[in-house]
């Protein structure tokens, strides 16, 4: 397991919702938003996987557990 930083976090939200407002709006639902579909949710979840390096089961996660940044800051807390 390693411990992502905040840094990286970031980077993955940004790099998978296409756009670097979500740092500034981490509160901002990126599901109702449209910047989170279920595509972007899968490439979200693969890539937590690979920032905490253990695998998250699909049935421990769900979309609105990982709809803000600050949902996202604090499930990837949770693996570190």
């Amino acid at each position: 397991m390693t411990t992502p930083t905040d840094v990286d976090v970031v980077a993955l939200v940004t790099k998978i919702v296409k756009t670097d407002e979500v740092a500034a709006l981490p509160d901002l639902d990126l599901v109702e938003a449209g910047l989170l579909d279920s595509l972007a949710f899968v490439e979200l979840v693969v890539g937590l996987e690979a920032l905490v390096g253990e695998p998250i089961p699909p049935t421990e996660v769900d979309r609105s557990e990982l709809s803000t940044l600050t949902k996202i800051r604090a499930f990837v807390a949770d693996y570190a």
